[in-house]
């Protein structure tokens, strides 16, 4: 028994492979667009395509904006001192939903790892230290995830900082070892925010 046409099938394939989504899934969202598809589906047909050709990474940190510059970096009253260091985009956007955070970000993408021969000159560590001495930062907040990985990029750069007088601190309680953010609630993550601790 098939599904509807080969691009149907394609469809529910494509769709299955994101993160949350299995075959399932995919085909209840494939029906339910198909039902509605002169108005969600034209509608988010559309704006794929736009985000498609517009979305970028913010120059300054990393984030994914439609601009060379994000938001949260062109905002004054975000220019506290403070830089939080996450791993990935969604870890941003996990502690922008918290509201717990008033500073600004930087996105390293991805964590050091011997293994995948992933070294600092491969992430946004580099462009994190010149963006430290550039600007007038006084805290640090590695918000790196609970894992092996996260917990080694977080002392590499500790370590890089080291002797600078700025305050490197990291999340606390909250958050469990193998933990990643963006699957954490946001008071957990405004209760790991406000009890980080020096590193």
């Amino acid at each position: 028994m098939t599904d509807g046409s080969d691009d149907i099938q394609a469809l529910i394939a494509l769709m299955a492979r994101l993160p949350g989504l299995g075959p399932r899934s995919a085909r209840r969202v494939v029906l339910q667009l198909i039902r509605r598809r002169g108005g969600q589906m034209a509608q988010l047909a559309a704006l794929m395509e736009r985000v498609a050709q517009n979305s970028r990474e913010c120059l300054t940190c990393g984030n994914i904006t439609d601009r060379d510059t994000c938001a949260i970096c062109t905002d004054p009253a975000r220019a506290t001192g403070e830089i939080c260091v996450v791993e990935d985009v969604a870890d941003l956007w996990a502690l922008e939903r918290a509201g717990a955070f008033r500073g600004r970000y930087h996105v390293l993408g991805g964590t050091l790892s011997a293994l995948d021969e992933i070294g600092p000159e491969d992430l946004g560590i580099p462009a994190l230290i010149d963006r430290i001495a550039r600007d007038r930062i006084s805290e640090v907040i590695l918000a790196l995830n609970a894992t092996v990985e996260g917990q080694t990029t977080a002392h590499y750069i500790a370590d890089a900082l080291e002797g600078s007088g700025i305050a490197i601190t990291g999340l606390a309680q909250g958050v469990p070892i193998g933990g990643e953010l963006d699957y954490l609630d946001d008071g957990t993550i405004s209760a790991a925010l406000r009890a980080r601790r020096r590193i």
